[in-house]
């Protein structure tokens, strides 16, 4: 009865009943499975608690043979190009769910996993990495929270024990690194279900009462996963062929994993060299001067935000909606005292702020899914197992540099300075992922070798940013090489929609085609756009 009024609900969200008549009828077919395996993947829930148990899993995994073979019983020979993209993410995400299960495994192997509170918002379509079904997710309640909003929230709380109950048991790897940042992680938790209580102990009493009583429960589970690290002896990498298989089957990225070391190689020593080459040439100006006050930080955050906008309208590099300009507004933050270093981006922010405005394409990318939603159904929703990631984050990052190229920082020469610092960074950082996956490096010794080769010092080895980044790639592989792997297939994108129209290229009808297509992987967009399928069949082949 659960089940179908899922997918009830789920046929009812992606509009398969009011399909055009112009889309074959086994179009239809394919949204209609799509809701279903949807609904396929929530797993089985007793008692407000999601069941990761060996059995449990074992059964659904017996049942993926049938689902793949549903959809490769639909014909879409003659669809338009469009529509048989929409089947390859389908297909994708059933090769992302068949290697979760194979290969990461997070409920038996990743402790962090069983995160149970997120009190921030994450700035992609869905939250990175692989997260236990019904964790509470503060950012999607309504601020200030109402007192339907507080009971619920409450009650998930309250549950976290029979969650760690069932972790326990569940959590049989032997990755020394992911149960040791897991335990980690867990404890990052309690620390914010400590502020969280602190916000709503006026406002309401018992949600307060119910989040001391989860850090309670976290605290146990993370002295309990400190307890088991200390046994573990194994690595946590999935392997350079896991990797490849990975990449290529369900995140639909043309290269491999030697690739893509080559890949971040070549980033990071042209990063350093432009930015040496940049330093040179600035050498005579004034160095970089941080934002010092919480006045000047308004201002300034803010005038960033009027200037990008203004640049992004009056250089028509994309047709400008009302809620860009609030998208970016709402992510201007505030002004953090410090005698050392803040986090690697605030250093970059608090130095030129139009700089991670740019990045920030993430928060535009997310309003547009909102305020703008896909006509198909399969693309309205977030990809699962982050398969949007050479998509999201490769845009986010390409605009950086490639904003810089169109003139954003033609009377900024410091801050083109900075483009490069974050280019260096992201490589090295990868770098860092791609060798624990291949089982040559350990978290720690990838921590350090990204320090090493961040420029100025900005990255410590030690520090909370890198540590959770690299931990994150462990638990996520292929997500470390998305921001620049995903960047330069974006700029193969635009080489080959230019080459097509001999000389005639229009930035702005590129941008709002390519924004058009939603959040999916570059190498299908490239297909849509270009109607060339190279890219993709670089990736799985010819189909």
């Amino acid at each position: 009865m659960l089940k179908s009024t899922i997918i009830g609900l789920l046929l009812s969200f992606f509009g398969v009943a009011s399909a055009q008549e112009a889309e074959p009828p086994s179009y239809r077919a394919l949204t209609t499975l799509f809701a279903e395996w949807r609904a396929f993947q929530v797993p089985q829930v007793a008692n407000g608690i999601p069941d990761y148990s060996a059995d449990a899993m074992a059964q659904k995994y017996r049942e993926l043979p049938g689902w793949q073979k549903r959809l490769a019983a639909i014909d879409t020979s003659h669809w338009p190009i469009g529509l048989q993209v929409d089947w390859y993410i389908v297909w994708a995400e059933m090769n992302g769910y068949d290697f979760t299960d194979r290969v990461t495994r997070p409920w038996a192997n990743d402790p962090a996993f069983y995160q149970w509170f997120y009190m921030w918002p994450t700035d992609v379509p869905e939250r990175e990495g692989p997260n236990i079904h019904g964790a509470i997710e503060l950012p999607n309640f309504h601020q200030p929270l109402s007192k339907t909003d507080a009971s619920e929230i409450a009650a998930r709380l309250r549950g976290i024990g029979r969650v760690y109950q069932q972790a326990r048991k569940n959590l049989t790897g032997n990755g020394r690194d992911l149960w040791t940042y897991g335990a980690r992680a867990i404890q990052g938790q309690s620390d914010e279900l400590t502020a969280f209580a602190k916000s709503v102990a006026f406002s309401h009493p018992d949600l307060a009462k119910a989040a001391l009583e989860a850090k309670a429960e976290s605290d146990r589970f993370a002295v309990w996963l400190t307890g088991e690290a200390s046994k573990k002896t194994g690595k946590s990498g999935v392997g350079k062929d896991n990797y490849t298989w990975n990449l290529h089957n369900v995140h639909l990225v043309p290269y491999t994993w030697n690739d893509h070391v080559l890949i971040m190689q070549r980033e990071l020593a042209r990063a350093h060299a432009s930015l040496r080459l940049q330093e040179h040439r600035n050498r005579r100006l004034p160095g970089h001067a941080k934002i010092e006050s919480a006045e000047e930080y308004d201002h300034r955050l803010n005038a960033a935000v009027t200037e990008y906008m203004q640049f992004l309208e009056n250089e028509e590099i994309v047709t400008i909606k009302e809620y860009m300009d609030a998208a970016l507004r709402a992510r201007i933050g505030r002004f953090s005292p410090s005698t050392g270093l803040r986090g690697f981006f605030s250093e970059i922010t608090y130095r030129e702020p139009i700089m991670m405005r740019t990045h920030d394409y993430h928060w535009i990318d997310l309003a547009r899914m909102r305020e703008e939603p896909q006509r198909s159904p399969i693309r309205r929703v977030p990809l699962i197992e982050n398969i949007f990631d050479s998509r999201a984050e490769g845009m986010a990052t390409g605009m950086e540099e490639m904003m810089m190229h169109a003139g954003l920082l033609d009377s900024k020469p410091r801050a083109r300075e900075l483009v490069w610092v974050l280019l260096a960074q992201r490589a090295a950082r990868a770098l860092g992922g791609l060798y624990q996956h291949g089982l040559e490096m350990t978290i720690d010794e990838a921590t350090k070798f990204a320090s090493k080769w961040t420029p100025w010092g900005l990255l410590p080895a030690d520090g909370e940013t890198i540590q959770g980044e690299e931990h994150f790639y462990l638990q996520q592989p292929g997500y470390e090489s998305s921001y620049i792997s995903g960047k330069i297939q974006i700029e193969r994108l635009i080489a080959e929609y230019a080459r097509q129209r001999e000389g005639k290229f229009i930035l702005r009808n590129f941008m709002d085609e390519y924004n058009g297509a939603g959040i999916i992987p570059v190498s299908l967009i490239y297909w849509e756009m270009t109607g060339d399928r190279s890219m993709l069949e670089e990736a799985v082949g010819k189909r």
